[in-house]
């Protein structure tokens, strides 16, 4: 238990990321930000943190081994309702981002975010009225991109399973998830 009344009065914020790395940086700016924080780099690892004293903010992986950040969620919900959830990804898709935000995150920001940006998708209460307007469609390129990661995603990240439900052979897939998402 901590007894110190600098730290007592700072938010709790937990990180649940499998990048090690990222997650010392990540605390390290964080605190330094007012959180009291604590990470973990799996979901079963922090929600055994969270079942101990469910946070007030978390920032949660997308894309992990084993369940996936929208599990974590989800889950991260049921423990507080009032936990304020942003999803951080290396594989953004309009899918997962949608799925994140019905599940309860505040926001979704894509990899690499940093830490001013993680503070202030915290604050956010409501959507950007101001936000451009697309005035051309999607290409086929993207538009395809974006399927292949919400089937990704309802996969759990498992290739093959994917590759089958999407009748393409595993190497073809794997070239074509290997390819950085294409620019708008």
């Amino acid at each position: 238990m901590n007894t110190d009344p600098l730290q007592t009065d700072r938010p709790s914020l937990l990180i649940v990321d499998d990048d090690t790395v990222f997650c010392e940086v990540l605390t390290e700016a964080l605190t330094k930000r007012g959180f009291t924080v604590s990470a973990a780099h799996n979901v079963d690892d922090g929600l055994e943190l969270a079942r101990k004293e469910p946070p007030e903010f978390a920032v949660v992986d997308l894309r992990m081994p084993g369940k996936s950040g929208l599990e974590m969620v989800s889950e991260l919900k049921q423990l507080d309702v009032h936990t304020r959830i942003v999803v951080l990804t290396g594989y953004a898709s309009i899918s997962t981002a949608v799925e994140a935000i019905k599940l309860g995150a505040v926001h979704y920001l894509a990899k690499p975010a940093d830490a001013d940006d993680i503070v202030k998708a915290f604050d956010r209460e409501q959507g950007d009225k101001d936000t451009p307007v697309r005035t051309k469609p999607l290409s086929v390129g993207q538009i395809e991109w974006e399927h292949i990661h919400k089937i990704l995603t309802e996969c759990d990240g498992n290739i093959s399973e994917t590759a089958r439900r999407l009748n393409m052979h595993r190497r073809t897939l794997q070239r074509k998830l290997a390819k950085y998402p294409i620019k708008t």
